[in-house]
C-alpha cells in the first residue's frame, strides 16, 4: 500500500491511502485525525476507517512523515559516489549525518536554494522509515523493523557543508531537500535491491544505479544505528546517493531557481520538486 500524508482543501492535516488512482482519506473511530507517525507507534492500521476520496491535484502534499524524530542521513554509501569525490576507498564504518525535519519539503512542492548559496546540488536517495521501536536490532531480523520505503532527495549546500569536516550546516538551510511522495509498505517492494534509483534535472537523468550496490545495505545500516541510539515509528533514514551528482561534473552543474528535479525508485516512485530562489 502507498500511504500519505497530505492538506484537505480546507487545510487540515491528515493521512491517506492511494488507491485506483485516488487519495483515501484514513480517519481514526469517530472521524478524528491522525498521523502516519501515530498510526506505526500504535500498530494501528486496521484500526482506521475511509473518509473522503480526493484527486491529487485537490490536496497539498505533506512529507510522508512530516515530523521525525530522527532524520538519519549516510554520506559515501556507493562506490561510483566515492570515486567522484577523490575520497579514500570504502570504510569499514558507515559515515552518518543528520537532518532537520524543517529542512524536508514533499512532493510538488519547492526546493529552496538559500541566498548564501549558488552551489545547490541534487542526491537521489532511497528513504527507509522505520515502523517499530528498534535497540540493538541484529543483522538478520533488521528488515522486520520496517514500515516502508519512499524517495528523497538530500540536497546540498555543497560550499556550507566544506566549511569543515563535518556535514551539518550544507545539509540543514530549510526546505532544502525533498522527501515522498508515499510511504510505500515493504510488502510492495519485494525485490529492494533490483530497484533503481533515477534522479532527474529538467529531464536529463543525471543518476541511475540500483540499490544493491549499496555498500552498507540496509539491514546492516540499522543494525549499526540501533547499536548507539533508539529507532522509533517514523525515523527515517537516508541510505545515501550513487554518483553523477553536479559538483563532480566538469563544470559543475547546480539546481537553480526554474529548475525541475525529479527521484525516481522503480516500484516507490516519483518525487517531484521545482527549484525556487530564497
Amino acid at each position: 500500500m502507498k500511504y500519505l500524508s497530505f492538506l484537505r482543501p480546507d487545510h487540515q492535516a491528515s493521512i491517506g491511502k492511494l488507491e485506483n488512482g485516488k487519495v483515501i482519506e484514513l480517519l481514526e473511530i469517530g472521524g478524528a485525525f491522525t498521523s502516519l507517525k501515530k498510526v506505526l507507534a500504535n500498530d494501528s492500521f486496521d484500526q482506521l476507517h475511509e473518509g473522503a476520496a480526493y484527486n491529487s491535484d485537490e490536496i497539498i502534499y505533506l512529507p510522508p512523515i512530516p515530523d521525525p524524530d530522527k532524520i538519519i542521513c549516510i554520506g559515501l554509501n556507493y562506490s561510483s559516489h566515492i570515486a567522484e569525490t577523490g575520497r579514500s576507498p570504502e570504510a569499514k564504518y558507515p559515515v552518518i549525518f543528520t537532518r532537520f525535519a524543517d529542512t524536508l519539503v514533499a512532493h510538488k512542492q519547492p526546493i529552496v536554494r538559500p541566498s548564501k548559496s549558488e552551489k545547490l546540488d541534487y542526491e537521489g536517495e532511497l528513504a527507509v522509515i522505520i515502523g517499530k521501536t528498534a535497540r540493538h536490532v541484529s543483522e538478520d531480523n533488521a528488515l522486520t523493523y520496517v514500515a516502508g520505503y519512499s524517495c528523497f532527495n538530500d540536497a546540498s549546500v555543497r560550499d556550507w557543508q566544506r566549511h569543515s569536516s563535518h556535514f551539518t550546516p550544507g545539509k540543514n538551510f530549510p526546505a532544502s531537500g525533498g522527501f515522498g511522495p508515499y510511504l510505500v509498505s515493504v510488502d510492495e517492494v519485494p525485490q529492494l535491491g533490483k530497484q533503481r534509483v533515477r534522479t532527474r534535472l529538467n529531464g536529463e537523468v543525471l543518476q541511475d544505479q540500483p540499490i544493491a550496490d549499496l555498500i552498507f545495505p540496509v539491514a546492516k545500516l540499522i543494525a549499526y544505528i540501533s547499536a548507539f541510539t533508539t529507532l522509533r515509528p517514523g525515523d527515517v533514514i537516508a541510505t545515501g546517493t550513487p554518483g553523477g551528482v553536479g559538483y563532480a561534473r566538469t563544470p559543475p552543474l547546480w539546481m537553480k531557481p526554474g529548475d525541475d528535479v525529479s527521484v525516481t525508485i522503480d516500484e516507490i516512485g516519483t518525487l517531484e520538486n521545482s527549484v525556487v530562489a530564497e
